[in-house]
């Protein structure tokens, strides 16, 4: 997985590239995607855990090979509830 950092539109704020990208490896992360039928300018969705445990949501664009990150930021009380049921539902 390679992430595409030049140019990239996003503004990270206290969150680090590598906390973004260890969301990409969450074995619970769950990705969102958009339902298009062109997806060469879709934007997708992922709601992961960093390896210093905060919960993240970012929006990213890809190709198959590369990432480009849009925006990322912490999970809003809700959307963190979205994430702990559904891995709790998987896993059950």
């Amino acid at each position: 997985m390679e992430f595409d950092w030049i140019n990239a539109p996003a503004d990270l704020g206290d969150l680090t590239p590598r906390e973004v990208e260890e969301t990409f490896e969450d074995p619970f992360s769950i990705r969102l995607l958009p339902e298009l039928d062109d997806s060469s300018d879709a934007r997708y969705f992922i709601l992961g855990r960093a390896v210093s445990g905060k919960l993240l949501f970012t929006v990213f664009w890809t190709d198959g090979k590369r990432y480009r990150i849009i925006q990322s930021r912490i999970m809003t009380e809700a959307e963190a509830g979205f994430y702990e049921r559904k891995n709790a539902e998987l896993n059950n």
